[in-house]
């Protein structure tokens, strides 16, 4: 589990075909201190732009992981290329603070950013949600987006709005992302639920 809470930027090294060129490894790397404090191992999961990934290799300043070609399929990870930015958190542990929402980091689809307009000191951002996912989403409820939790001020049918205050722009891939750039997306845990005990319900 996470909180979409982001604390560091990582940059895409190396992307390696694996599992007979369906899934890919990929080798991020990042601050030491992101990996020492505390020590990160084998086998640890660490939340890259919103999808949990199990290390598989340690560096000093870097760590790969594999993605399967499902992951690939539904996250903008297929897209990731030498160069690309990734939002990091490590996981929750038991008495952390939980500055976000609770982030599984199971990413529901990938939503389309619509576009990008400053607010008086923070910007407007507007999704398409993915297919499926609109009723996942309420006003004033928490989605995450590329691994960062935010608060959605509106939704109009598929579409949603969210503000990005200048911190989180500096620290995230918000800095960079632009109106046709892809995320991930994922609902709130309990919106879930409540939508699989409608379905039964019906």
């Amino acid at each position: 589990m996470f909180t979409g809470i982001v604390t560091a930027l990582g940059t895409v090294r190396e992307v390696e075909p694996i599992g007979g060129g369906h899934d890919a490894r990929f080798v991020i790397g990042t601050s030491p201190r992101f990996l020492a404090e505390p020590p990160a191992a084998i086998g640890a999961s660490i939340c890259c732009s919103g999808v949990c990934l199990t290390v598989v290799r340690l560096g000093a300043d870097e760590f790969a992981v594999d993605a399967s070609a499902e992951t690939l399929a539904r996250t903008t990870l297929g897209r990731w290329r030498p160069g690309s930015r990734v939002n990091l958190e490590r996981s929750l542990r038991l008495g952390d603070e939980l500055g976000g929402h609770l982030v599984a980091g199971h990413v529901d689809g990938v939503a389309l950013v619509l576009s990008a307009v400053p607010e008086n000191a923070s910007v407007r951002w507007r999704f398409r949600a993915p297919p499926g996912c609109a009723q996942l989403i309420a006003p004033k409820g928490s989605v995450a987006l590329d691994g960062v939790s935010l608060t959605v001020n509106e939704v109009e049918g598929e579409e949603f709005g969210v503000n990005i205050i200048p911190h989180t722009a500096a620290v995230t891939t918000f800095g960079t992302l632009q109106p046709g750039d892809a995320v991930n997306f994922e609902a709130d845990i309990l919106a879930r639920y409540v939508r699989r005990q409608l379905e039964f319900r019906a």
